[in-house]
């Protein structure tokens, strides 16, 4: 009756270093540091780190600062932070790798021999890359050898390449990158003579290309443990999904009982990133059995890994990690609120109960396809638009319109935030997002095909700073005052002169006293000769665009209802076209 008492007393202890490793990673890094040294057993505390927040606790201190907890940390840390350092896609960085076996010789040089070893061919490639080996002949005279070799055993003569000899310097200073490779063969050879004969035998016989895919083969087999698959896999991130197809995947593996769980441990920052209040956080905080959150932090840290190799992304901080973090928060929310919007799936099912039973990436896709739909859907559009027919370019649409259709025509669509949150583009957060940014795309066009009912002669082209704005509100004006010109069939347009601007703008306004608004008969006027001109009735243009049009009113009254008459100038007058 007493058989699981072991297993129960590890799980406590599983549970007990979850959460003081939770309490640490909430300090500032200096008191972190500080924290840990003085546990009872730090190195056991290290070693219960996931390798991926110990990679960026030791960012955050500074490598040079974490040394001592360097020193503590598993082989199997070791490699993680080689596997996310030193590769650059499938090319290995030798001034990375140098990098970070200097940091491990400095914080366990004894210890440093010993990992290498178990790394052969590593550690070939490496000096392959760096050094050419000479072996003397017994009968050989050492003075065969120029100045640029040394020895440490009078047979293995080694200088550094070409390349490497001419890597630049402070004045006078010793390279750093020479000065690691002298220390590491010098311990070498006196940890096994042997070993550093062979290893120098191999380095200058390999064949580098073999074993750098070999080694980059090893690499992508342990990284994809956390997600890291290979760039081809992880792409699928982004293959969208449709909702109706949801709902035929396999659902995933929840287990509910810690005696069942394998005792892993949890990454903690990409959770611990999740600020955002949209719809998938509220249904993290929904579910209260602790193993099965557990899971799913692991699960949603795998997501952001995956999403790092298809964005061919390099995150060594908490903000390079933090947008990653809200861009799978952000598209799992969307899908989650597509799929309960979708009456012919799931929309019966809770959305804590959406998240516990189906994997997350399935659910990103979800939310990813509903961005790529009004890709499309712009695509589709554009091809067929008026203005693409007239051969407009995309500032035609003016700055907020423009920013609009960039960010989505471009490969991966983007929200236009206009640095709202401190930059031009962004991902898509939301639903909320979603909606907005259709609500915009839904009134360029209706706008364009508004304009393709005025037939209007191409002569428009040969206009520069032209907007569908000032192309309307001047097409409206030479009409008000009675300037229009054309036949039936073609409507020509030409600036006005500010002459005759500043007749239509004082019978714009309803009063002299400022701030001054537009007169209710002419936005009449305007409606009425929308009508004519497209043929359309006005309780119809108010339908299809009445909140766009009364932006573009507003927008009148903000830029001159305060202005004028005797201060109009030309030079400053965007929204009419003038000479």
């Amino acid at each position: 009756m007493y058989k699981d008492i072991p297993n129960r007393q590890s799980i406590e202890r599983i549970k007990n270093l979850n959460k003081e490793r939770k309490e640490i990673l909430a300090f500032v890094p200096k008191k972190a540091m500080e924290r840990i040294m003085d546990a009872d057993q730090p190195t056991a505390l290290v070693h219960s780190f996931p390798e991926e927040d110990l990679y960026f606790l030791l960012h955050d201190i500074g490598p040079g600062d974490a040394l001592p907890i360097l020193s503590m940390a598993s082989d199997r840390q070791w490699d993680y932070i080689l596997d996310m350092e030193v590769w650059e896609r499938d090319q290995i960085n030798i001034r990375s790798v140098t990098k970070w076996l200097n940091m491990f010789l400095k914080a366990d040089s004894s210890r440093l021999i010993r990992f290498l070893n178990e790394r052969i061919d590593f550690i070939k490639l490496y000096l392959f890359k760096n050094i050419e080996v000479r072996i003397r002949e017994h009968d050989q005279d050492p003075s065969v050898f120029d100045q640029n070799f040394f020895t440490h055993d009078d047979t293995f003569y080694i200088r550094f390449t070409d390349d490497f000899s001419q890597s630049k310097t402070k004045g006078n200073s010793v390279n750093p990158d020479k000065e690691f490779i002298l220390q590491f063969l010098e311990r070498l050879a006196k940890y096994d003579h042997s070993k550093y004969q062979h290893v120098l035998l191999d380095a200058s016989n390999i064949i580098p290309a073999e074993t750098e895919e070999e080694i980059y083969r090893l690499r992508n087999v342990r990284v994809a443990e956390k997600g890291f698959l290979a760039f081809h896999e992880a792409i699928a991130i982004y293959q969208p999904l449709n909702p109706h197809d949801f709902k035929k995947l396999s659902k995933k593996r929840i287990y509910k009982n810690s005696i069942q769980m394998l005792p892993f441990p949890v990454p903690f920052y990409p959770i611990d990133m999740l600020k955002e209040n949209n719809t998938f956080t509220r249904s993290l905080k929904l579910i209260n059995i602790d193993d099965v959150l557990e899971q799913i932090e692991v699960e949603f840290a795998g997501l952001c890994n995956q999403i790092i190799v298809s964005d061919q992304e390099t995150i060594r901080n908490r903000e390079e990690l933090n947008k990653i973090v809200k861009k799978a928060c952000g598209y799992i929310s969307i899908g989650l609120e597509k799929l309960k919007e979708d009456k012919k799936t799931i929309d019966t099912i809770p959305f804590e109960v959406i998240v516990q039973e189906y994997p997350l990436f399935q659910i990103f896709r979800v939310g990813y396809g509903v961005a790529m739909d009004l890709k499309k859907k712009t695509e589709k559009w554009q091809q067929k638009s008026w203005f693409t027919k007239m051969r407009l370019p995309l500032n035609f649409w003016d700055e907020t319109w423009l920013g609009v259709l960039g960010g989505l025509l471009i490969k991966r669509p983007l929200f236009f935030d206009n640095y709202k949150t401190g930059v031009l583009y962004r991902e898509f957060f939301s639903y909320e997002d979603i909606k907005k940014i259709e609500k915009i795309l839904d009134e360029i066009i209706s706008i364009d095909n508004l304009l393709s009912l005025i037939i209007l002669k191409p002569k428009i082209l040969s206009y520069d700073f032209l907007t569908y704005k000032n192309l309307i509100l001047t097409l409206w004006a030479k009409n008000y005052l009675n300037l229009s010109k054309g036949s039936n069939d073609f409507e020509e347009f030409s600036p006005l002169i500010l002459g005759e601007f500043k007749s239509f703008f004082n019978d714009l306004w309803t009063d002299q006293e400022k701030p001054r608004f537009i007169r209710i008969s002419m936005k009449e006027s305007f409606l009425k000769w929308l009508a004519d001109k497209t043929g359309l009735a006005d309780y119809e243009i108010t339908r299809r665009m009445e909140k766009t049009l009364e932006n573009l009113f507003c927008e009148i009254e903000g830029e001159y209802g305060d202005v004028d008459e005797k201060h109009l100038d030309s030079k400053h007058i965007h929204l009419f076209l003038l000479e």
